[in-house]
């Protein structure tokens, strides 16, 4: 049987929010600074880049201030979700699809919508 977390790489998934986050290059999570290195993987995904501000000496990686730091789902997961959603499937659908509860499903579509207007008030 086909199971749909099985067509998505989470490799893939931290390239694209890197990309989308730091167009120009990676800037500091606590202080917008450009001048950070990076400082390995986190110890939870091997693709959850690490990195620490030289201007500032703080630490933060790919998901530092996003909707998707502090959770225990996957990316990949939250990207499926966030892709269902566009489908305009029902929470019950998408917990159903990625096989998970529907009030853990409630509660990433509550954050993710939040999290797309919280985004268009920010743009100009």
């Amino acid at each position: 049987m086909l199971n749909i977390l099985n067509l998505i790489d989470e490799a893939k998934c931290y390239e694209m929010v890197r990309n989308l986050r730091w167009p120009s290059g990676v800037r500091c999570a606590h202080c917008d600074h450009f001048w950070v290195k990076k400082r390995g993987f986190h110890s939870s995904s091997k693709h959850r880049q690490r990195y620490i501000c030289k201007a500032c000496d703080k630490q933060f990686d790919d998901l530092t201030n996003t909707i998707f730091a502090g959770h225990h789902q996957p990316l990949r997961v939250w990207m499926l979700c966030l892709y269902l959603m566009g489908l305009n499937l029902s929470n019950r659908q998408i917990a159903a699809e990625l096989g998970l509860n529907k009030d853990d499903v409630q509660q990433m579509t509550t954050q993710l919508r939040s999290g797309i207007v919280e985004k268009k008030k920010k743009s100009p």
